[in-house]
């Protein structure tokens, strides 16, 4: 296996990880939409915890491995215009996705608060956190912009 083998397979690794750490967001989000009580919501934290873990190293391997092979691989330029996309694209999913995270973290730490204050009944105020509008417009444009890199990717437009 060549060097330029190994940065492919670690540049698909990292994408890998992305799409599955987005896709495990979408499933916290869509498990804690109707919690009310703060048991329901914080036994999903360890699950967000590593799904930001993991979402930081896919969204690092992906830009660095990717600049590394268009640099590497002759066929391609780091200022191919497929390529200068995939950055764009890449920078408004990492930022997108930075944002999201305080907006549906609110829950999480309201969940705790009650829990510490002995209060596990349901609680309205609750609820309302766990459904923030801006958060899930954030995560869906990160998710928007993850699928265009994707197919960026895929067809290379311009290449």
């Amino acid at each position: 296996m060549t060097f330029d083998s190994w940065l492919l397979a670690l540049h698909l690794l990292s994408a890998a990880a992305l799409v599955g750490a987005v896709t495990v967001f979408w499933v916290l989000i869509l498990a804690v939409r109707n919690a009310d009580r703060p048991s329901r919501i914080l036994v999903l934290a360890p699950l967000m915890r590593v799904g930001g873990v993991v979402v930081i190293v896919g969204s690092l391997g992906t830009v660095v491995f990717g600049v590394w092979l268009a640099i590497t691989l002759d066929a391609y330029h780091p200022w191919d215009g497929w390529v200068i996309a995939a950055i764009v694209l890449w920078a408004i999913a990492s930022e997108t996705g930075r944002r999201s995270d305080p907006e549906f973290a609110r829950a999480f730490t309201r969940a705790k608060e009650l829990l510490d204050a002995g209060e596990t009944g349901p609680s309205a105020e609750l609820q309302a956190l766990c459904r923030p509008r801006i958060g899930l417009l954030l995560h869906s444009v990160a998710s928007l912009a993850i699928v265009l890199i994707l197919v960026d990717m895929v067809w290379k437009p311009g290449a």
